[in-house]
């Protein structure tokens, strides 16, 4: 199987499942730190304790909400997955995770603007709702990548079901996966970094 970014000859363009659920999660962490810190230097409506307590009430919902959402498709669409081609072009892991932020890139900062708004009213409390879905982004994943360990397979998704805003690996365009052996492309089960990256 070939590597990159672009598909190959009779083949479609790869990207992980796991890859592109991990992609938001930094973002949506560290711009909730910055939104909930700078929230919390004033006392807003409701005052910096409520704030941060229901602040930490909204980051484990949220955190639990992201994590669980969609796990029926996702188990329905891996039990489902059909073998990789030999033509089938391999994504890189950072040039899927861009294609996401890149895509998303207003909505971060829309999300990133609202929590900050919030903190006039309730402390904090938007900054650790956003830091919560990152948080719930990185167990999905990592739910992903104990399947991927289980199965002995890698997930993967086309590129072109993803869409130019690198969608989500369980939206409507996506009618199926495919695999391929634990070893392939550059990032380990779960979408983290592969500490020594492996060509298939």
């Amino acid at each position: 199987m070939a590597r990159g970014g672009r598909e190959g000859r009779g083949g479609q363009g790869l990207a992980r499942v796991a890859v592109v659920v991990r992609a938001g999660a930094a973002p949506l962490w560290w711009l909730g730190v910055v939104a909930a810190g700078a929230g919390s230097a004033w006392p807003g409506l409701t005052g910096r304790r409520i704030g941060v307590s229901a602040g930490a009430a909204l980051f484990l919902v949220s955190a639990a909400v992201v994590a669980c959402t969609r796990r029926r498709r996702y188990t329905a669409l891996a039990r489902a997955a059909s073998r990789a081609g030999r033509h089938d072009v391999l994504q890189d892991r950072a040039v899927s995770a861009r294609a996401w932020r890149r895509g998303h890139r207003w909505w971060l900062l829309l999300a990133f603007l609202a929590a900050l708004g919030s903190s006039f009213a309730v402390p904090a409390a938007g900054g650790m709702l956003l830091a919560g879905a990152g948080t719930g982004l990185r167990l999905k994943a990592a739910w992903l990548g104990r399947r991927e360990r289980a199965d002995d397979v890698l997930l993967w998704v086309r590129v072109d079901w993803l869409g130019r805003y690198g969608g989500r690996p369980t939206g409507p365009a996506v009618k199926g996966y495919r695999s391929t052996g634990i070893a392939a492309g550059d990032a380990a089960p779960g979408g983290a970094r592969r500490r020594t990256a492996a060509l298939v």
